[in-house]
């Protein structure tokens, strides 16, 4: 892992599939209708701890044990939407072992409209 630096910023990309979705609801145990019944465009509704998994995506290549996770969710988001998420590192502290870091965390649709935005605080071993 290189050091984590102020103002680097980490993109992931993903569209959900209905099984995906299926199979969240399985291990979440969340199994409300609204994720497992096709709305009339034949899509599901995302689970938002499933939306949530893109910054942790990118915590996980980042080698980020994360502290806490902090996300508003602005819009639904649906199966077969491309979604991007984009993580900004905004402060790193230079510790004796690790490095703690906050970051700003912003996903959106490809209609360009935010569907979730939030923050997270970790650490990353050196």
């Amino acid at each position: 892992m290189t050091r984590p630096r102020e103002g680097d910023t980490h993109t992931f990309e993903r569209t959900f599939t209905p099984e995906e979705v299926r199979q969240f609801a399985d291990l979440s145990g969340d199994e409300q209708a609204r994720h497992l019944e096709p709305d009339d465009e034949g899509r599901l509704l995302v689970h938002g701890l499933l939306t949530a998994s893109l910054p942790t995506k990118i915590g996980g290549d980042l080698d980020v044990l994360a502290r806490s996770m902090e996300f508003e969710f602005h819009r639904p988001v649906y199966t077969g939407e491309a979604l991007t998420c984009e993580m900004k590192i905004d402060s790193v502290a230079v510790r004796d072992d690790h490095y703690d870091l906050g970051g700003s965390v912003t996903c959106w649709n490809e209609r360009d409209e935010e569907v979730m935005t939030g923050t997270v605080e970790g650490l990353v071993w050196k």
